[in-house]
């Protein structure tokens, strides 16, 4: 994961593309890679990436 020095992870703009979050943290989300982050994270009701990558 991309984190800080202080060991929290990097906040994430809302228009970086699902195909690079996937890559960058090894997850699978079943979208299409040119999905904004905001989006998706606004469809299934996260605050966060962190958020989404604990629980999603």
């Amino acid at each position: 994961m991309l984190q800080n020095k202080d060991g929290k992870l990097r906040q994430k703009r809302s228009d970086t593309q699902m195909g690079t979050i996937e890559k960058m943290y090894g997850k699978d989300f079943g979208v299409r890679s040119d999905k904004e982050l905001g989006n998706y994270l606004n469809e299934k009701g996260y605050d966060s990436l962190s958020q989404l990558l604990k629980n999603g």
